[in-house]
């Protein structure tokens, strides 16, 4: 797999101009200038602070780190879904933050292994943190060559919210489990003027429940091969997952038009009550107004019959948000071992549980009480079966042409041939 940080790559693709083009106004003659070498300054990349779920709680723990640290300065770069790119731009300028908050996902599956941020492996021991870390989360941001890309924090479950409500009114009296049952509760729900499943056909979610979907014929062993290699045709299982996702599209289970839709008109649909069912992760559910939630349950996605899954599916990840160590930040060991060590915090842990709704990838006892939704996301347990989130195996120059093959997918009356094509194309840069 080639890899995404190049000098040539970046600063010749338009959004490394743009980024480029912004750098002296973060890094230059203002506030940050020479901050990244001053070992007293500690400066955050993040997008916590924007719109970006938990920013009230991150604001409020920045102040309190700032008052129990007096002689550090920390600032706050704050960035958009821009944010690796401006990252990257900072890092070949050699004037990056030191600690970077950011999902394992797309281009910063590569940072740790080309050199842009460090193995933080022998800090999680040397600051002994390693028992404050979900096992699973460990081994999600551990790479093929065993370093720990970042100290994990977010993480996500990610199931079916249905409003049984609606439900009910159209007819329906209980949760589909089966897929047979979801395409006579669409039909139900269609003539009672209420869209069904509501999902951001051209985005990132439509994604990941076409994922969902695909992987219901499927061993976790066979979706990490699927996604590292983009063979969507050369299993059955995956012929078959892809087959049952269009019977579900063509018998109208997915709102009108998805191809076109994105998260925040999923989220729209489903909190004004014009759809029954989103696939939601946990920041979105905490989002669901009350009296929406009131009369909204979550579960699994339905099965199909001979299915690999002996229930419905959820998803859960643990890449949401990692503490990134980079370059200069390994030149301020002290100042970043405090920040960490103080957003390991249990009690800060639980602050974000409380007050934001977050998952996170830490132990904590913590349950999220203001967020209903989010707390019985957590207690599914083995009422659902799991499936993966295939974001760390979809080779980074594939990841955006994938989500507009999702576009293509659920697009309806495109063949299951089709939709397979359009899968592999996404990875022909691969």
């Amino acid at each position: 797999m080639r890899s995404p940080l190049t000098r040539r790559r970046l600063l010749t693709s338009g959004a490394g101009l743009a980024a480029a083009a912004a750098l002296p106004t973060l890094t230059g003659c203002g506030p940050w200038a020479g901050a990244e070498a001053d070992p007293e300054t500690l400066v955050i990349h993040t997008q916590l602070g924007t719109t970006a779920p938990g920013s009230a709680t991150y604001l409020a723990v920045l102040d309190d780190f700032r008052r129990e640290n007096p002689g550090l300065t920390v600032k706050s770069l704050l960035s958009g879904d821009d944010l690796a790119q401006v990252y990257e731009t900072s890092r070949l300028a050699r004037k990056e933050a030191d600690v970077v908050m950011v999902n394992l996902y797309d281009k910063t599956l590569a940072w740790t292994g080309v050199g842009a941020t460090v193995d933080v492996r022998s800090r999680l021991d040397a600051w002994g943190l390693r028992e404050r870390v979900l096992p699973d989360a460990l081994r999600t941001w551990t790479d093929g060559q065993g370093r720990l890309r970042a100290f994990p924090y977010f993480a996500a479950n990610w199931p079916v919210a249905w409003n049984t409500e609606l439900l009910q009114r159209a007819g329906v009296d209980a949760v589909p489990t089966t897929g047979e049952e979801l395409i006579t509760a669409a039909r139900r729900l269609r003539r009672a003027g209420t869209a069904p499943v509501t999902i951001g056909g051209n985005d990132w979610t439509g994604q990941k429940l076409l994922s969902q979907i695909i992987q219901t014929f499927l061993s976790a062993e066979e979706t990490a091969h699927l996604y590292r290699t983009g063979d969507f045709s050369g299993s059955r299982a995956v012929r078959e997952g892809i087959d049952y996702f269009v019977e579900l599209r063509d018998a109208g289970v997915f709102a009108d038009k998805a191809q076109g839709l994105t998260s925040d008109s999923m989220m729209t649909q489903f909190h004004t009550e014009q759809a029954a069912v989103e696939s939601a992760m946990s920041s979105a559910l905490a989002q669901v107004p009350g009296r929406v939630a009131r009369h909204t349950t979550v579960g699994g996605w339905p099965l199909a019959p001979h299915a690999a899954h002996r229930r419905p599916t959820i998803m859960r990840t643990y890449t949401l948000t990692g503490l990134w160590i980079s370059p200069n930040g390994a030149r301020k060991k002290a100042a970043v071992e405090r920040f960490v060590r103080f957003l390991y915090r249990p009690e800060v842990v639980s602050r974000f549980v409380t007050e934001s709704g977050r998952d996170m990838a830490l132990h904590t006892g913590t349950v999220s009480t203001r967020f209903p939704l989010v707390a019985a996301a957590q207690r599914l347990g083995d009422s659902v079966s799991q499936v993966e989130v295939p974001d760390v195996w979809v080779p980074p120059v594939a990841n955006q042409p994938l989500i507009t093959a999702t576009s293509t997918a659920f697009t309806r009356g495109t063949s299951a041939a089709e939709v397979r094509s359009a899968l592999e194309a996404a990875y022909r840069g691969v």
